[in-house]
């Protein structure tokens, strides 16, 4: 389907506009919002997962970071459940509200019958507030945002997509989920390396410019193919081909907001592109707040390295410490900061952008570089059913810390069929990329 054909299904009246407020969208933006700007992470929101506007109850937790805080939380959260349960069971039952918050919940369902009440009893959903954080984000965005909207000016892309972040990581480029999807843009292994390198030397979703050009292309593919912002910043949550799949059955984006409940298109695909307008509508009002002071951008220089190089000798021969020389290169992987490999021929390497570090690079010589990648950093093992992350472990006989600080894995980070791990040197048989696209399984 064309795009032309795909922006004559919206109306006239939004046509012109890139980033539409659909009147079919108000409440969940409106939901949003409040999420973003009016509550913080020490609240819970109880709320109909299907009807935005109804919110039954805002229940306030203990600080997060406080010890207990977990369990406290729980239960503060699975009684107020439990409670709201009984309220939508009793109206579902035809029994009059006797209470204040039982009429109040009864108002939210106008002239409906009493199964509408036992239908939402099921559907109760929390959301934590995320003001506190949300707020976080836009102080760490101001070392990003400017660059971001430069590089996606470069693509053609309208400047409002450097906000997408907000929704994805909170501005954080060293940002995890429990998906196994990383850095400031939330790529995933799979769908990173199409953009990106991502191997046992560099991961690049964690470097937060080279990761913005691959969102840009990204972002840019899918309007190319879907022909609308809605449609193509739902498919960044959701993929491309299923977006695809969603239009050729349903046609537009109201539609498919409405209607399409086919894979994995849930509770958050769905909501997407009403975050995406609702972040970007709170951090640009939180941009005008002069109590806010964001992070400015810092002074780097960019060294394309014309060999491969040892971090070490980099390090030494510009006199920068490790952790800053780890910091302005997010993209190198353990194995390289460590010493067992080299950084590659051709990376950007990123430097202090000090007078004493212009003249030294001017000062950097041919027979500076070695001409070969270091050999015998370890292996690729190309995740099974059955692999957990020790069982790895014990068959490479290093350890599951090991494993995970080499993968960037947090404790909760899962690992799926399919995946490749890099793990440390052992004196057995080396399993190799090029030995893995021989043997799939």
């Amino acid at each position: 389907m064309t795009a032309v054909l795909l922006l004559s299904m919206v109306p006239l009246s939004q046509a012109g506009q890139r980033f539409p407020l659909y009147p079919e969208i108000q409440a969940n933006v409106s939901f949003w919002k409040d999420v973003y700007g009016r509550y913080t992470s020490r609240q819970g929101i109880l709320h109909d997962r299907d009807n935005l506007h109804i919110v039954y109850a805002v229940i306030d937790l203990v600080d997060w970071e406080a010890p207990g805080s977990g369990q406290i939380n729980r239960n503060l959260i699975k009684y107020a459940r439990r409670h709201l349960k009984n309220i939508l069971t009793d109206l579902g039952h035809g029994k009059k509200a006797t209470t204040a918050q039982a009429r109040r919940i009864a108002a939210l369902f106008p002239k409906q019958r009493h199964t509408s009440f036992l239908k939402a009893r099921d559907n109760i959903r929390l959301q934590i507030g995320q003001q506190d954080r949300f707020r976080a984000g836009v102080v760490r965005s101001g070392k990003y945002l400017q660059a971001i909207k430069t590089i996606f000016r470069g693509y053609g892309l309208p400047q409002k997509l450097a906000y997408l972040p907000h929704v994805e990581s909170s501005f954080n480029p060293q940002a995890h989920s429990k998906a196994g999807a990383a850095g400031l843009w939330q790529f995933t292994r799979s769908t990173g390396r199409n953009y990106l390198t991502i191997d046992t030397v560099l991961d690049e979703r964690y470097d937060p410019l080279l990761a913005s050009h691959a969102a840009a292309r990204l972002l840019k593919e899918n309007h190319s193919q879907l022909g609308t912002w809605p449609l193509a910043l739902t498919a960044y949550n959701y993929g491309r081909s299923g977006m695809l799949r969603a239009v050729k059955q349903h046609h537009d984006y109201v539609t498919i907001f409405q209607e399409y409940n086919q894979g994995y298109f849930k509770f958050a695909s769905r909501n997407f592109y009403s975050e995406f307008l609702a972040a970007t509508q709170v951090a640009e009002a939180l941009a005008a707040d002069p109590t806010l002071f964001p992070e400015r951008p810092e002074a780097i220089i960019t060294l394309p390295l014309k060999g491969y190089a040892s971090a070490q000798s980099l390090r030494n021969f510009f006199r920068v410490s490790k952790q800053d020389f780890a910091r302005l290169n997010p993209a190198l992987r353990s194995s390289v900061l460590q010493g067992r490999k080299l950084v590659p021929k051709g990376y950007p390497l990123r430097l202090p952008g000090s007078k004493r570090i212009r003249l030294k690079r001017s000062q950097l010589k041919a027979s500076f570089y070695q001409s070969r990648q270091r050999e015998g950093e370890g292996s690729v093992h190309l995740v099974r059913r059955g692999d957990t992350v020790s069982s790895i472990a014990r068959r490479y006989k290093t350890t599951t810390k090991a494993l995970r600080q080499l993968n960037r894995l947090n404790r909760q980070a899962t690992i799926r069929v399919g995946q490749q791990l890099a793990v440390p040197h052992h004196p057995g048989k080396i399993i190799t990329l090029k030995t893995i696209s021989k043997n799939k399984p």
